[in-house]
């Protein structure tokens, strides 16, 4: 359940454990202020765009969910011998315009990934800020489902599968599956995503 509060210029929604804060009419330099004077408290994300500052404290569902889908991502990477940068929540940033700390981000073989989970917030809003730092694609878990949004000339548009060569061959229906799993079993998500996403291995001839 999300409750949402408007009797003050900041607005506040609660769901599963998250507490997301939101301040509208705010400039670039009032977001650099309010991110400094929490830069020594773990865990709180900050966003930026258009005057809108979005300020997130993730409760324990989220980062688990959050985990779960990292770990899969991983483990179909490893499997390939994939190389790629695990950038975690790093602000990403355009200075004055946008700025980003995705629940998860990664580079893979020259394209930019960032993860979100939505527990407080029902639409892709965040497309646009994501659009303005050049997130190639972006993950969304909300409800069960694993919404996936690539960068095209005319804006993000969803997509049925992923467009970054790495991941193009991540059944999206079947870690959605795994990621429901994995809230209770991450050994028994991983498993199964493996058996559904089988990959050669290099055999040692004596």
């Amino acid at each position: 359940m999300t409750i949402a509060t408007r009797t003050s210029p900041i607005e506040v929604t609660i769901g599963k454990g998250d507490v997301r804060t939101i301040q509208r009419g705010k400039t670039w330099a009032q977001f650099e202020y309010l991110q400094k004077g929490f830069e020594h408290t773990r865990g709180i994300k900050f966003f930026y765009y258009n005057g809108t500052i979005e300020i997130l404290m993730p409760g324990v569902v989220h980062e688990l969910f959050k985990k779960i889908i990292a770990i899969l991502i991983e483990v179909f990477l490893l499997d390939r011998s994939i190389e790629f940068e695990p950038t975690g929540s790093m602000t990403q940033k355009r200075d004055g315009i946008a700025a980003a700390e995705a629940d998860e981000s990664y580079e893979i073989q020259g394209s930019k990934l960032c993860v979100e989970i939505n527990f407080t917030s029902g639409d892709e809003s965040k497309l646009n800020c994501y659009q303005e730092l050049e997130i190639d694609e972006v993950w969304f878990w909300e409800d069960g489902v694993l919404a996936v949004y690539h960068l095209q000339s005319e804006g993000y548009q969803r997509v049925s599968s992923s467009q970054i060569p790495a991941l193009a061959l991540i059944d999206l229906g079947i870690m959605a599956q795994c990621i429901l799993i994995g809230e209770t079993s991450r050994i028994e998500a991983v498993k199964i995503f493996r058996q559904a996403h089988p990959h050669q291995t290099d055999t040692l001839t004596i």
